[in-house]
């Protein structure tokens, strides 16, 4: 039969309370001898706490709770790693909740997590063009931390709490100087959806970038994926005049945009250079390798639960800085060779 938190005081020679405070490190000290008794009781019976009376006694201790929109994609799967190697130098579980860029799951998820008394939410998506959902998501955050719970986000968002903030208009505008500087001036960029931030954010620093060179670049929007990069290449395909330059605003888009110029027998970076953004894993693995504008993800997660976790109360901003590796898959338009 399970060992009982009773069965340990009767060891100890204690009363079931002072138990309890030992395994639930309350903050009613219990004194140093009596602790001992305790543990010792505790280890000579291998009692295992009952992680659901844990959570009643000593709420907001144990879980932080954060919102992706997908941990498959590789984007937020390197930001969880980040996430994760903090919360369990804090000793914290992590409860992970995937809103698919849906911002009525996302406010869902919010209200489930405060009802779990997690010790901090931690939202790792982009934020929205949504005036009505931000006020709302806005409103339960600030209960939320009204009661004592932490927020950190990770992006541009107009939310309450602390936040780590990706240069991604600044790494943006550094990559498309460079492209230029390469001499390509039919340039396509396929961008994610338009309610996100992130992507307002990256296309202002192309744009920027190529309107100081009189450059109008031909954009199509699909979703931040491999198939979305598929979609919108063969829509750049399809334009007259082709691009020489197909600019990627994520490195999963990057990903499906190489895979439709090979099916359709266009060489690069011979006939179109392709160049993306975040620097995944699979960037350097790709053929060809390929150019990108690198943020340190890893980084960000672990700065962002060190925001949520800290001694500091008060909401603070980090900046994550954004550089550019250049690899195989970006050269000169064939007019320039």
């Amino acid at each position: 039969m399970a060992v009982t938190l009773a069965d340990v005081a009767r060891l100890a020679g204690v009363s079931p309370a002072t138990v309890s405070r030992v395994i639930n490190d309350s903050a009613k000290k219990v004194n140093e001898d009596l602790r001992e008794r305790v543990l010792a009781a505790v280890a000579q019976l291998h009692y295992v706490p009952n992680a659901h009376a844990q959570h009643v006694a000593r709420p907001r201790y144990a879980a932080v709770g954060v919102i992706v929109h997908d941990v498959s994609d590789p984007y937020f799967a390197e930001i969880t790693r980040g996430l994760q190697r903090q919360a369990a130098d804090h000793g914290r579980l992590l409860v992970i909740c995937n809103s698919y860029r849906e911002p009525e799951r996302e406010l869902a998820y919010v209200a489930l997590l405060r009802a779990q008394q997690v010790h901090a939410l931690i939202l790792a998506g982009s934020g929205y063009h949504d005036d009505a959902f931000t006020d709302r998501l806005n409103a339960e955050l600030s209960a939320y931390q009204h009661s004592g719970g932490r927020v950190a986000v990770i992006g541009r968002h107009r939310l309450v709490g602390s936040a780590v903030l990706p240069a991604n208009e600044a790494g943006a505008y550094a990559l498309g100087l460079r492209i230029l500087g390469q001499g390509h001036r039919r340039v396509g960029v396929i961008a994610g959806p338009r309610t996100l931030t992130t992507t307002t954010d990256r296309l202002t620093g192309f744009r920027r970038a190529f309107a100081e060179a009189g450059v109008e670049p031909r954009v199509m929007h699909a979703d931040f994926t491999r198939d979305g990069g598929v979609e919108a290449t063969a829509a750049l395909l399809d334009a007259d005049p082709a691009p020489t330059v197909i600019v990627a605003l994520n490195d999963s888009m990057a990903v499906g945009a190489l895979a439709t110029l090979r099916e359709c027998g266009v060489r690069v970076p011979d006939d179109i250079s392709v160049t993306g953004f975040d620097d995944m894993p699979i960037a350097r693995d790709v053929t060809p390798a390929l150019t990108t504008v690198r943020l340190p993800l890893v980084e960000m997660g672990e700065r962002a639960m060190a925001l949520a976790l800290g001694e500091d109360q008060g909401p603070r901003t980090e900046p994550a800085e954004a550089t550019i590796v250049w690899r195989l898959s970006c050269a000169p338009p064939a007019s320039r060779v």
